[in-house]
């Protein structure tokens, strides 16, 4: 049975992104990483479920998630940037096997990262983040989500790439074989792997010929 959380804020991060804040059902608890299956509570959209990830930690007292909108699609998330405070979604179990094994390179793709922005969350709080790095892709610096939050998290452990925009300080390619092998220099660490499903079956691809474990690659399968 779902529950039903009500909108308590929202918020744009970027100019496609926003932020919900919502509250928290009474016994809804997550893994970082974890995700569960979101719909609005009004006539006619109850069953139109999609799954979206926490970005807020597990004990926090209110749930946040980062939604994406894409506003030519006409779909689910079309309709969640079009909610108010007061608006109430409807959530299922949660689920997914995106989970913190250790430390590693997260690889993300836009709004892949979202998985991500808990774990890191929780192991900056725990001071767990050393031997963690990230790298991220995005069309341009714009579509780049919590860029500062990474920056400090890491610092010179986090890499942003960008694939349609030239800027300094940023790496303009795809995450490909011979990247990762240029930006890599251990393989048989964990690699934590979210995007686009093209990309993560290509990144997984590279990372397998360049040496990694397939039991060492995570993503959401």
């Amino acid at each position: 049975m779902p529950a039903t959380a009500t909108i308590l804020m929202t918020e744009f991060v970027t100019h496609d992104v926003k932020r919900f804040v919502v509250e928290k059902p009474q016994g809804f608890k997550f893994i970082p990483g974890q995700g569960t299956l979101v719909a609005i509570a009004k006539p006619g959209l109850k069953d139109d479920a999609h799954p979206f990830t926490p970005t807020s930690l597990s004990d926090d007292r209110v749930l946040e998630f980062t939604i994406k909108g894409y506003p030519g699609r006409r779909g689910l998330t079309e309709k969640l940037h079009r909610l108010r405070p007061g608006d109430k979604l409807l959530l299922g179990d949660v689920f997914g096997t995106i989970r913190y094994k250790g430390p590693g390179v997260f690889i993300a793709g836009g709004a892949g990262i979202t998985p991500f922005i808990a774990i890191l969350r929780d192991l900056g709080r725990k001071g767990k983040l050393g031997g963690n790095h990230l790298l991220f892709s995005n069309k341009t610096r714009d579509d780049i989500l919590l860029e500062q939050e990474f920056r400090h998290y890491l610092g010179d452990r986090c890499t942003f790439t960008l694939t349609e925009e030239r800027r300094q300080g940023y790496d303009g390619r795809l995450i490909d074989a011979a990247y990762l092998r240029r930006k890599v220099r251990n393989f048989r660490q964990a690699f934590y792997v979210c995007g686009p499903p093209a990309m993560v079956e290509d990144v997984g691809a590279a990372l397998r010929r360049l040496g990694a474990k397939p039991d060492n690659i995570v993503f959401e399968q």
